[in-house]
């Protein structure tokens, strides 16, 4: 652990790590922010210092992933779960068919809300192989009037992550990108809509990204809640009812170190040589360790394994815990180790890992 400043080597899958200097900027403005005499928790969301801000993360938004002038940018709340019933309360019809790939429990959750109000479908699924790997392009067979195509780009539990994302010629694109948005260049006009929980690579939890295109405004069902619809929030700039203040302030600073840091191909370019360091411990380790995915599906975000020996995971879990690292469990439903290598997570982080890995296995070999 780094005892300089006191901070653990956190691989926690969400809420995660954040970058250090956004966290120091806002404990310095936390109290008196910029000069207003009082906290951003505290001034309204209708100020004109909130307005700045807000409207501030929007643009960088639009400006690192490039996106078209036809789509929107909205600050929802509930999390990627609350979209799980949105999307087909919006966009799926009674009778009306969308397909769903299956790559986990994430994508798993989202069919069966989508259950609720449509005939929603399973495109393709690798869940026999205990979600290994995504499905292959060639596999993937749509029906032509399909409300949209369901993708989970990274899979926090499982550890895998596309890499190609499927051509749906005309069909609504719409991807859940909790896991992977913002760790690497996207072409956004590939998709109908993005979403993703901002607690993994945006900022702290309670706001949610949604990255829509306009013309899936049109194709809203009416009979819905107002606060359920899309369009309601474009209309108010995301503004609809109280928005997580501080949580788009903590995202526009990220956002702002994303930029500070060289955008997106250099982000991108350290989370391969950062996950590359952790992935090189586990295959040079002679089934020591034992990776969850596929080579060639493996995520840059969520490093997923097994300590081959199954007495020992215990014992390397609680090492690793005394020594500094924390949110090296892997997720409930599946145990095992998983190391959750998110933008802010440093490589000095990720070489203390795999260096633990090496000596663990070394004193127990």
């Amino acid at each position: 652990m780094d005892q300089s400043n006191q901070r653990t080597f956190n691989f926690n899958a969400g809420p995660s790590a954040l970058p250090l200097v956004v966290l120091e900027k806002a404990q310095k403005e936390l109290v008196n922010f910029r000069g207003t005499g009082m906290s951003i928790m505290e001034m309204s969301h209708r100020s004109a210092t909130f307005e700045d801000i807000h409207n501030g993360a929007i643009s960088r938004m639009r400006k690192l992933y490039s996106i078209p002038n036809d789509y929107e940018v909205l600050f929802l709340q509930g999390g990627a779960s609350l979209q799980f019933s949105m999307i087909p309360m919006n966009f799926l019809k009674n009778g009306q068919q969308a397909g769903y790939i299956m790559t986990g429990s994430w994508s798993e959750k989202a069919l069966e809300e989508a259950k609720l109000f449509g005939e929603p479908y399973e495109i393709a699924s690798t869940k026999t192989d205990k979600y290994r790997n995504i499905p292959t392009l060639e596999e993937l067979q749509f029906h032509l009037d399909d409300a949209y195509v369901h993708v989970t780009s990274n899979n926090t539990i499982y550890g895998t992550q596309w890499s190609t994302f499927p051509d749906t010629s005309n069909i609504p694109l719409i991807a859940d990108m909790s896991s992977d948005i913002m760790s690497k260049p996207v072409d956004v006009s590939k998709f109908g809509m993005i979403y993703a929980g901002a607690q993994k690579n945006l900022g702290p939890s309670g706001v949610t990204v949604v990255i829509i295109r306009k013309d899936l405004l049109a194709k809203t069902n009416e009979e819905i809640p107002t606060i359920l619809k899309y369009s309601t929030h474009v209309d108010s700039n995301s503004l609809y009812n109280t928005p997580p203040t501080f949580g788009i302030y903590m995202l526009g600073e990220v956002l702002k170190w994303v930029e500070e840091n060289g955008g997106l191909d250099v982000i991108a370019k350290n989370n391969e040589v950062k996950a590359k360091v952790i992935y090189d411990a586990i295959d040079n380790s002679n089934g020591f360790y034992t990776g969850h995915a596929t080579l060639e599906s493996r995520s840059l975000m969520n490093i997923t394994f097994r300590v081959a020996i199954e007495s020992l995971e215990k014992l390397f879990l609680s090492e690793a815990k005394e020594v500094g690292f924390v949110g090296l469990n892997g997720h409930r439903s599946v145990g095992g180790c998983r190391a959750s290598t998110y933008n802010a997570v440093p490589l000095e982080a990720c070489k203390a890992l795999a260096e633990f890995m090496v000596q663990f296995q070394s004193k127990h070999s």
